[in-house]
């Protein structure tokens, strides 16, 4: 994931640099912006197909006969 964040900083950048030269009207700085979209929009859908456990679902993963974790039905 972080390799992502990575182009998308890289691209950020970029994105600046084509749109101080260019100008902002430009069709460079349109399809650069464009492109830093596209990246985070993949970031985005990265996540949700993988979403992040957090510390009490992993604590629940290591001792699920813990008291905390004990899940009852209706």
């Amino acid at each position: 994931m972080s390799n992502i964040h990575e182009q998308i900083e890289q691209e950020l950048e970029n994105a600046r640099a084509v749109c101080s030269t260019e100008g902002a009207n430009s069709s460079d700085c349109a399809a650069a912006w464009d492109v830093v979209e596209e990246l985070q929009a993949e970031a985005s859908h990265q996540l949700q197909k993988h979403p992040q456990q957090t510390y009490f679902e992993k604590y629940c993963d290591a001792n699920p006969d813990a008291d905390e974790c004990r899940v009852y039905d209706d």
